[in-house]
């Protein structure tokens, strides 16, 4: 299929109308404080569950690592756009900062293919968030769809490294070696239970897990559309990365002025794609026989390198 994706006309027809908009670019220097404090929630997390039961430490990792973890994954989305710092250098360290609770080290990595997904959405054999035909052809009926979406942070993750590899940067290095010392450290200080809390929450908070929903909300073809948003009360959570239709219209829009985007233009947002719920769209996607991984847009076109 040859057809364009709709943002980049949309945000032209909107900066053509209201150039003020142009206004909102830029950084969110209240943000890095929710860092701050994710970072030290688990800190205080780890110290508490170090002696904790199994089942206690499971449960928490869902309930509460996995919620803060998820969010600190979507600081690293705002940070891939460097909308945390004003220069780009200051949102790259901070991101491997903001890694190191999740256990992994996927700041520089999720960077890299992320905006390849921005400038090619949809384009077959680039847009990274596409998905391989083995996860299309046997992710089918609602056992292997909950192991899909169980498990779909790390297929997240992994799929770029098989479908679109590419070199390894010095600063991922840097940043292997940090989230090397950062879990040596937890593991030295806390235990094994608290390092296990830690990559449990991710694995889990990345899962069948309502934050988690935005992963299969934002561009599985739930109708007409092929970008939905979500505008619910998650979103505080999750640095906005619901209003995800304004997101792609606006890449260098930080997550907390994304509002302010629909108080200047709302009638471009008018005949959009939305999600109200994402738990109820993570029970439709296990349930609903005719939404599978390959319940995406896909289309040929050119392949642009940079975001814009």
């Amino acid at each position: 299929m040859k057809t364009e994706e709709p943002h980049r006309e949309r945000r032209k027809q909107m900066l053509s109308k209201y150039p003020l908009i142009k206004e909102l670019y830029g950084h969110d220097p209240n943000s890095k404080y929710k860092v701050f404090l994710s970072f030290a929630l688990q800190l205080v997390s780890c110290y508490l569950l170090q002696d904790a039961s199994w089942p206690l430490i499971i449960f928490c990792a869902y309930f509460w690592g996995g919620t803060i973890n998820h969010s600190l994954m979507l600081a690293v989305h705002e940070l891939a756009h460097e909308l945390f710092f004003p220069e780009p250098w200051q949102n790259v360290w901070f991101g491997i900062f903001a890694s190191f609770p999740i256990a992994i080290p996927i700041s520089l990595g999720f960077k890299k293919y992320h905006l390849i997904h921005h400038a090619n959405q949809g384009i077959v054999n680039v847009d990274p968030d596409l998905p391989t035909i083995i996860e299309g052809k046997y992710v089918r009926g609602p056992l292997f769809k909950f192991i899909f979406l169980f498990f779909q942070g790390l297929i997240y993750a992994f799929r770029p490294l098989l479908t679109l590899p590419m070199p390894l940067m010095n600063m991922e290095i840097v940043a292997y070696i940090g989230q090397f010392i950062f879990d040596f450290l937890i593991l030295h200080f806390f235990g094994w239970k608290a390092l296990s809390y830690l990559f449990i929450g991710t694995i889990l908070g990345c899962g069948v897990h309502p934050l988690a929903g935005h992963f299969v909300g934002e561009h599985y073809l739930w109708g007409k559309y092929e970008t939905y948003s979500y505008y619910g009360p998650l979103n505080y959570l999750v640095y906005n990365v619901g209003w995800h239709n304004e997101h792609h219209d606006f890449p260098r829009i930080p997550g907390s002025r994304l509002p302010q985007l629909h108080k200047i233009a709302p009638e471009f947002y008018k005949d959009i794609g939305v999600n109200s719920s994402w738990p109820g769209v993570i029970l439709r996607f296990i349930f609903d026989d005719s939404i599978t991984p390959f319940s995406r847009m896909q289309r040929e076109g050119k392949v642009r390198d940079k975001v814009e």
